[in-house]
């Protein structure tokens, strides 16, 4: 097992009560395993806490990303919300943590 950011880089922000976050692969490679075995349902269930709805999932390919839809995961939107992150910024790097088993061969000395 390997965090996400090992093969990864994120970008987050909010969308109302909502926010998005764009997951880019780190090489074509990477990108290429991240269509095939990150899903909604994953990152549905590492943010369940946050009380997210049902997540949904785009692939952009010509950025070798995906751009996740988080519903209702900012408690009521930046100028609502009493969290401390109310526009979303810091989940794209908390959703780098995520442990997943992808192959060491996809981690380059570049990434380090």
């Amino acid at each position: 097992m390997i965090a996400l950011r090992e093969i990864a880089r994120a970008r987050s922000g909010d969308k109302g009560n909502s926010a998005n976050i764009a997951v880019f692969g780190r090489t074509p490679a990477a990108y290429a395993w991240l269509r095939e075995n990150l899903s909604a349902a994953d990152v549905q269930s590492y943010f369940a806490k946050l009380g997210v709805g049902p997540v949904t999932r785009y692939e952009v390919d010509n950025l070798d990303a995906l751009n996740f839809i988080l519903p209702n995961v900012l408690g009521g939107g930046g100028s609502r919300s009493l969290r401390i992150d109310a526009q979303g910024k810091t989940l794209g790097m908390a959703l780098l943590e995520m442990p997943v088993d992808a192959e060491a061969a996809l981690v380059t000395k570049a990434n380090r």
